[in-house]
């Protein structure tokens, strides 16, 4: 019992038995120096107050942006290190904002930049032909209404989060709305705002989905979609490439980083049959990365491609099977970032005078913990292909529920439903609802992120030679010590 409790799991985890408590791993609070918590609990009240970001001492705040000010006064004042990657790029810390109904307009990107969240994914465009053909066109919804709504665990197994309460989304509109032109217009204003505030920004899109019966892929809305994004993606790259003749453009595009694009599948959950075909959804994860690439080539560039999956309405073998469709094709080394995994759906449910709605809350956080521990289960056995970075979606409300979710190997979180709580249910009094979530998710004494890497730092060995804990150190723990534990 000592050796568990120094390791800082629940006490009723062993190696090899991480499935009897379903994947939850961590105590109910965190061990922490009566030094460490005192100081946590300075920053967080003190914050509440004073305002965000924090800002090293000694610097002024203007001189860095705000993800940068938020990941060196970490570093500084607590010897942890949160920065991390997203996409192949470097991110200041692990919190991002997914796609959604928050990321649809230059406002909601700059005022994002300036409450210092690492990254952003854009709402998600439906890809459309040369001629304006969209394919998935009843996707392109142009309303869009939200319900904030409490919402309790139902799920009757134990699973992590039963009995918890959370939040949940319920909405109506589904991708952008305006047509593709618009769209490329709001991408080029963000990738400035991103730069600018040293936020990495990340275009979405729903390519087409053949259901049950067709075999027609709409290649051509790929390839116009995805070449349309690489020019404004190489403009913004080099400014100078837009006015110059086109040899010299073409000539540059090869030194051109390339284009960051998540690929949205979530749109299957709203009761669409597409959701209900389980052959389809397979050939659907072995070739989409392969028309994307072919695409970006096609078009003179390179695509650095992540896959956000839904969360399957079928049983959990299933989405393991959907998992290893997508990383045992032959193109599976085209996926260079797996966002995992969107909401959960409830067929039942009456929302806006319809049938059938998408949900959130501890149960998707559950479910989706429950399966990225049989994936990594299945990794170290070797019988699955390993998978590539993982940004983990759903209910990313706590840092503690973070944590959970890196210790399955996830080095960034994407955020929706807690960008949006009303305004008592944060500690901050000021600012925008990105910066009032940062500061609850990094500096709660008892739930946030740095009290939880602290923990480990002290129970799990986490920290370094040089004293400093480093972010890479806990997403690579499963495959490392962690891996005792999730070994069956």
């Amino acid at each position: 019992m000592g050796e568990l409790k120094h390791r800082g799991l629940r006490p009723d985890v062993q190696p090899g038995r991480i499935e009897s408590v379903e994947g939850e791993l961590l105590p109910e609070v965190p061990r922490l120096s009566t030094d460490e918590l005192d100081r946590l609990e300075e920053d967080y009240h003190l914050m509440a107050s004073k305002g965000w970001p924090p800002a090293r001492a000694g610097v002024a705040p203007a001189t860095a942006p705000a993800p940068a000010q938020v990941r060196a006064y970490v570093l500084e004042r607590y010897r942890v290190d949160l920065g991390s990657e997203f996409m192949g790029r470097p991110v200041a810390h692990p919190f991002g904002k997914a796609s959604g109904q928050l990321s649809l307009a230059a406002h909601q990107v700059e005022e994002d930049g300036a409450a210092g969240l690492a990254f952003v994914v854009l709402k998600t465009v439906i890809a459309q032909d040369e001629k304006g053909g969209q394919g998935m066109q009843e996707w392109a919804i142009p309303e869009a209404r939200m319900l904030l709504e409490p919402i309790a665990s139902r799920d009757p197994r134990g699973a992590p989060g039963s009995g918890r309460l959370g939040w949940t989304i319920t909405w109506k509109g589904r991708g952008w709305s305006g047509g593709l032109e618009s769209y490329l217009s709001f991408v080029r204003e963000s990738l400035t705002i991103g730069k600018t505030c040293g936020m990495v920004v990340v275009p979405s899109c729903l390519f087409y989905l053949p259901g049950p019966g067709e075999s027609d892929w709409h290649e051509s809305e790929y390839r116009y979609t995805v070449r349309r994004l690489w020019e404004v993606w190489q403009e913004a790259a080099d400014p100078a490439s837009a006015s110059e003749p086109e040899p010299a453009a073409h000539f540059r595009s090869a030194a051109t980083p390339p284009l960051l694009l998540e690929k949205d599948f979530s749109p299957t959950l709203a009761g669409s049959s597409r959701a209900a075909a389980r052959e389809k959804i397979v050939e659907w994860m072995a070739t989409v990365p392969r028309i994307v690439d072919e695409s970006a080539r096609a078009a003179g560039g390179a695509v650095r491609l992540g896959i956000k999956l839904m969360n399957s309405r079928f049983d959990d073998d299933f989405q393991v099977e959907m998992v290893r469709a997508l990383m045992e094709s032959p193109h599976a080394h085209l996926v260079s970032s797996l966002t995992y995994a969107n909401r959960l759906f409830d067929p039942r449910k009456i929302a806006f005078g319809k049938q059938g709605a998408a949900f959130g809350g501890p149960d998707l956080s559950a479910r989706n913990i429950r399966i990225l521990t049989r994936l990594r289960r299945l990794e170290l056995r070797g019988e699955l292909a390993p998978l590539p970075p993982v940004s983990a979606t759903g209910d990313v409300s706590s840092g503690k529920r973070a944590m959970e979710y890196a210790l399955r190997g996830a080095s960034t979180f994407q955020i929706h439903t807690f960008f949006q709580l009303p305004n008592p249910f944060y500690r901050l009094e000021s600012g925008s609802k990105t910066a009032r979530a940062l500061h609850q998710l990094l500096f709660h004494p008892a739930e946030g992120l740095i009290a939880w890497l602290l923990h480990g730092g002290r129970t799990l060995g986490w920290r370094a030679d040089d004293g400093v804990i480093r972010w890479q150190t806990v997403t690579s723990w499963w495959r490392q010590e962690g891996a005792r534990y999730f070994r069956g």
